[in-house]
């Protein structure tokens, strides 16, 4: 009976963990390609790293725009597959791999909610 419950239990909060991954906004953004609309979730300023440049701290959201969307266009992001997403003093954390024609990207992004909706404050792509 013991085993049941805990049968249940895992799979009701991977079920809950999965709807989490689709109701998030940004999550939605990522998976359609779409660096205008996930940019729309930037805060006015974010921390930025892209492959083969170093870390870039504060850039206003319209700097991050332009960089995030050249980079989409020049690697031919397609999509997003979430691995994993948490939550942790009201920062979530999502982290998958961006889709291309190729070996595809990690990416990190971390986000805090603002007057309910989910707000970028960190990105980054390896």
């Amino acid at each position: 009976m013991k085993q049941l419950f805990l049968i249940a239990g895992i799979v009701l909060s991977c079920m809950a963990f999965k709807a989490g991954l689709e109701d998030n906004q940004v999550v939605a953004a990522l998976k359609q390609g779409s660096a205008a609309e996930f940019s729309s979730f930037f805060d006015n300023a974010i921390d930025l790293k892209l492959p083969g440049k170093e870390e870039t701290k504060n850039i206003t959201k319209d700097q991050a725009t332009a960089a995030v969307k050249g980079f989409f266009e020049q690697n031919k992001i397609k999509g997003f597959e979430a691995l994993s997403q948490r939550e942790m003093g009201g920062t979530m954390y999502v982290t998958g791999k961006l889709v291309d024609d190729a070996k595809g990207f990690n990416i990190t992004v971390m986000m805090k909610d603002k007057g309910g909706k989910p707000n970028v404050i960190t990105v980054r792509i390896n």
